[in-house]
């Protein structure tokens, strides 16, 4: 008689298969490795390069969401009545002819950066403060502001607001004119707020203007959108 056999494979005994076809392909291994890490590279390239800045608008948009959230179980006076959103080229402006209108005039309370935010605390949470601790948010915008990061953070926020809260709390004070190519995704925004709150800083008749601001200030109307 035969000697029993195992199962076949492949027309072959069991017995005689090579075990060594069953060993890890290394060179197949490192090929797939360098794929996988080429691939990450790329991916990291692509949303930095084109994602960015939409990834950290998100990200601002989470934490001024959470703020709010916080701020509706505690509800608390708001100590100014306006955030000041500026670039640090139009700084003497807003200390020469802003502050001392609306402040030393007018007699509003004002948020600005350098005087009331607290000193050590994160950039992000000392913006997010100022905006929910203010009535409104007063933008100067130029073409230095629009090109800035952080003003664009802080417009983004004080839009989140307007938005969620259904509120007159956004005052767009335009410093010059700014080209259309360089408003990019303010544009809706911009449209948005022009019949409430849009005004141009103007060569002469500058007495209208501040009442104009004064105005926007005073008002607290709601529903607007």
């Amino acid at each position: 008689t035969s000697s029993p056999t195992c199962r076949t494979w492949g027309g072959n005994r069991l017995l005689e298969f090579d075990v060594l076809s069953c060993w890890v392909d290394v060179q197949f291994l490192c090929f797939l490795s360098t794929a996988v890490l080429v691939s990450l590279v790329l991916l990291s390239s692509f949303v930095h390069r084109f994602l960015r800045f939409h990834l950290t608008y998100a990200y601002h948009v989470f934490l001024a969401f959470l703020y709010h959230k916080r701020r509706r179980k505690n509800i608390a006076p708001h100590r100014y009545d306006a955030f000041v959103s500026y670039n640090m080229q139009d700084e003497a402006w807003v200390y020469e002819e802003l502050v001392p209108e609306l402040e030393g005039q007018q007699g509003w309370k004002l948020c600005l950066h350098h005087r009331d935010f607290e000193p050590g605390r994160p950039i992000v949470e000392n913006i997010t403060d100022a905006i929910y601790s203010s009535r409104k948010t007063i933008c100067v915008i130029s073409q230095h502001y629009l090109q800035s990061e952080w003003c664009s953070r802080e417009i983004q926020m004080a839009s989140f607001r307007l938005f969620d809260e259904h509120r007159d709390v956004l005052i767009l004070l335009f410093m010059e004119d700014v080209p259309g190519h360089l408003l990019g995704a303010y544009h809706r925004m911009r449209s948005l707020v022009k019949r409430h709150s849009y005004l141009s800083w103007p060569r002469s008749a500058r007495t209208i203007f501040w009442q104009n601001v004064q105005r926007a200030l005073g008002i607290d109307q709601e529903d607007l959108l």
